[in-house]
């Protein structure tokens, strides 16, 4: 089985199974209790928070615990609107935004506010100067993702960051899901106020995740209740996904430091290899640009793209028509409709993620299965 859907989800490591199995057996308690074993909990979900603010270079109390990125998205873009609308009422996203900003921004367009949805050029990034000209006087939010999920294209979060500093009254968001702990993360140099990271994305547990929240910033609770993570949000926490959680950070960040370099020469040489096996692939978003080395996606113009999916998917290789939030619609990629891609790319695109356990010989494997599925293919038409 070969595994290439890693912007969907990951699969979950065996150290994090472990620990999530001693805290599930051992640690059961609830973190808000006072006795033992409520203690004991409390104390793991403390050590959590700390090591995952570490890893960001932020404050412990700068970190609420969410049960993934589309809450993180959802608490941050209505939690700010909702709070400071006194401020104004104007939001600044991209059309390229995962659904969990896009639908919290139509949501809030409901509710009266006015949202400008920025264009992105042909492979999929924003231009700062773009962003510049939308501010107003009423502009309150910023929300613009770091990398693209499904193209890969990484955004100019420092250039954008500069830009929003200038406006003491604007907070600036970024869905961080598919960049952290997979290229560079620095949120104080970029300015950026309130970031999403979500564990089952690099390699933790799928219904746990995290919301970075600078220092001083309150947000207008979506989940209100017993008043955990300082209010923000209610619940009892998830202790067993959050101890996972933390241990995922832990081995992607020593992987972090040793494999980057290796995933963006893994990523080109899927690229060669492909381009030199079939000769009409098109690779849709950033092919040498600031891309995430994790995400490649590509089309083979007069096929289509689940047909590709389900026929690699018989070879017992596992790939997405591109975000898996949406690839079960039938419709065309948002993404790669602001990115003006002719309506043949646009349906016969595959998007084909790595993890760091990715190898050259996995590559080599796909590129191979995918070479002669697409000659059968073509064949039949």
């Amino acid at each position: 089985m070969l595994y290439l859907d890693n912007s969907a989800t990951t699969a979950v490591h065996p150290e994090v199974v472990k620990v999530m199995q001693d805290v599930l057996e051992k640690h059961f308690g609830n973190p808000s209790s006072l006795h033992k074993k409520g203690i004991e909990a409390e104390k793991i979900l403390q050590i959590s928070k700390n090591f995952i603010a570490q890893t960001l270079q932020v404050k412990p109390q700068e970190i609420v615990f969410t049960s993934g990125g589309t809450e993180g998205d959802n608490l941050a873009v209505k939690g700010i609107a909702l709070q400071y609308q006194n401020r104004g009422r104007h939001i600044i996203t991209s059309q390229v935004e995962h659904p969990a900003v896009r639908e919290s921004c139509r949501q809030l367009e409901n509710l009266g506010f006015e949202i400008t949805y920025l264009a992105v050029d042909k492979i999929g990034c924003v231009d700062p100067e773009l962003v510049k000209s939308s501010l107003r006087k009423d502009t309150i939010l910023v929300s613009i993702m770091q990398v693209n999920n499904e193209v890969g294209a990484i955004q100019p979060i420092q250039a954008i960051g500069e830009l929003i500093k200038k406006h003491t009254k604007i907070f600036f968001h970024v869905d961080g899901v598919q960049g952290y702990a997979k290229i560079p993360v620095q949120l104080k140099l970029w300015g950026v106020d309130l970031f999403t990271i979500s564990a089952h994305k690099i390699h933790g547990p799928k219904g746990v995740g995290a919301l970075y929240i600078r220092d001083g910033i309150k947000l207008f609770p979506q989940i209100t209740g017993g008043g955990q993570e300082g209010g923000i949000r209610s619940g009892t926490e998830n202790v067993p996904g959050i101890a996972g959680f933390a241990k995922a950070c832990q081995i992607a960040r020593e992987i972090f430091v040793t494999k980057s370099k290796e995933m963006s020469k893994l990523r080109k040489a899927c690229i060669v290899l492909l381009e030199e096996s079939i000769p009409a692939i098109v690779v849709n978003g950033p092919k040498d640009e600031e891309v995430s080395p994790y995400i490649i996606n590509l089309s083979i113009p007069g096929l289509r793209g689940e047909v590709l999916v389900h026929a690699l998917e018989k070879e017992n290789i596992f790939v997405s028509t591109g975000s898996a939030c949406s690839s079960k619609k039938d419709i065309t990629s948002p993404v790669l409709d602001a990115m003006g891609l002719a309506q043949d790319i646009k349906l016969g695109s595959i998007r084909v993620s790595f993890s760091y356990e990715t190898t050259l010989e996995d590559i080599e494997v796909f590129v191979n299965k995918l070479t002669q599925v697409v000659e059968q293919l073509l064949r039949k038409n």
